[in-house]
């Protein structure tokens, strides 16, 4: 069996390359990314196209906020033109959703099964909540384009099997009248070695972590409001670029750091004793992985996908999105008994341990392809 990868930029493209490649599996990449940096992160290629102008087109249209027109949307056309003129001999293309749909037709062509890879939610299903929580604090929404919501909308109906990272984002895609059989669950990975726990956590005073955009969608408002009233002496940090439009946080105990390199997250995440995510609409996020296998507890909403790996009690805590008085409480009662929170981050630890590696993620990718084809045979 020989996969072809096709992804506008990294995202979790590379890992999946990169197992493939070490499976013998796989037909090529096609990549924004250049190719140095390819076989930084994925190793040698056999079949390898890059178009690094669509990837310094997006970043200089994001530094230019306001100025670009829709970049999402035409760098996901202009990369779907680009995967199916250069789509290698394969046997299924994984593609990434919303900038795959012109290859669709040249891969079934050759007689290869598709697969669309979704990180989130479905498309409208993610439109519809942050449309709704934009609305409540009088912004508008504008990060969902009609073209690229119209692309994905096509690309779930023409790939062959969609694969998503939690039971969450399924069932949302059910509920969008897509059959569950047309549904690959597939839980992303973690590298165990770049994040692990901390040796000594000897702080006079408890510290909480975020990671992610700073904004409303990754609920850093119902944050810092259940942060406001916590019984417990702690402090925040929050690490991530912010969001356009909103003011730097500035409360007492809450610590901005803004965006760090990868090679500098681990230092966060040993420096905490708990990780919070409250999320009002993810897929799986990586930094719930990154934080358990840095052996810390997290506190999480229902819509990060966090049932899938986190037993309330066991790991940490889940919580209804956007209930602020349940946010506050599941971090009170984190944060009051420090032994039981430090058995919660071991079991966090163990749990991502098995099945959450990166490995784990590749074999159970090849494993429903190889799955695919057979049902196109018989």
């Amino acid at each position: 069996m020989r996969v072809a990868v096709s992804v506008h930029g990294r995202f979790h493209g590379f890992d999946l390359a990169r197992e493939l490649n070490t499976q013998n599996a796989l037909a090529g990449l096609l990549t924004t990314y250049p190719a140095y940096l390819v076989r930084r992160h994925v190793g040698n290629v056999d079949t390898l196209a890059t178009a690094p102008t669509l990837e310094l087109q997006r970043r200089i249209c994001q530094r230019l906020r306001g100025v670009c027109a829709d970049v999402d949307g035409r760098i996901s056309a202009a990369f779907g033109a680009f995967s199916a003129r250069h789509l290698p001999a394969c046997d299924v293309l994984v593609g990434w959703s919303s900038a795959t749909l012109e290859a669709i037709p040249v891969a079934h062509n050759i007689g290869a099964r598709v697969v669309i890879e979704r990180g989130s939610s479905h498309i409208l299903h993610q439109t519809n909540v942050l449309s709704e929580l934009y609305a409540r604090h009088g912004r508008a929404f504008a990060g969902t384009s009609t073209r690229i919501i119209e692309r994905e909308l096509a690309e779930y109906e023409a790939a062959d099997l969609i694969a998503v990272p939690s039971t969450y984002a399924a069932e949302t895609f059910t509920a969008h009248g897509v059959a569950a059989e047309k549904i690959f669950v597939n839980p992303y990975g973690v590298d165990l070695d770049h994040f692990s726990p901390s040796l000594t956590r000897n702080k006079a005073r408890a510290q909480i972590l975020f990671v992610g955009q700073v904004g409303l969608r990754k609920g850093v408002l119902e944050l810092l409001s259940a942060f406001s009233g916590l019984n417990a002496n702690a402090g925040l940090c929050l690490v991530g670029p912010i969001e356009a439009g909103l003011a730097k946080p500035a409360q007492k105990d809450a610590d901005f750091r803004g965006p760090v390199s990868m090679a500098a997250l681990p230092h966060f995440y040993r420096g905490a004793d708990v990780f919070c995510l409250p999320s009002w609409e993810e897929g799986f996020p990586l930094v719930l992985l990154q934080a358990m296998a840095s052996g810390l507890p997290v506190v999480a909403t229902d819509s990060t996908g966090a049932a899938d790996i986190v037993t309330p009690g066991v790991e940490g805590e889940i919580v209804p999105t956007g209930d602020v008085p349940a946010l506050r409480e599941a971090l009170d009662r984190v944060l009051s008994d420090p032994i039981r929170a430090r058995e919660m981050g071991a079991a966090a630890r163990n749990r991502v341990k098995h099945g959450f590696d990166w490995k784990s993620y590749g074999v159970r990718a090849r494993s429903s392809y190889a799955g695919l084809i057979l049902d196109a045979d018989t």
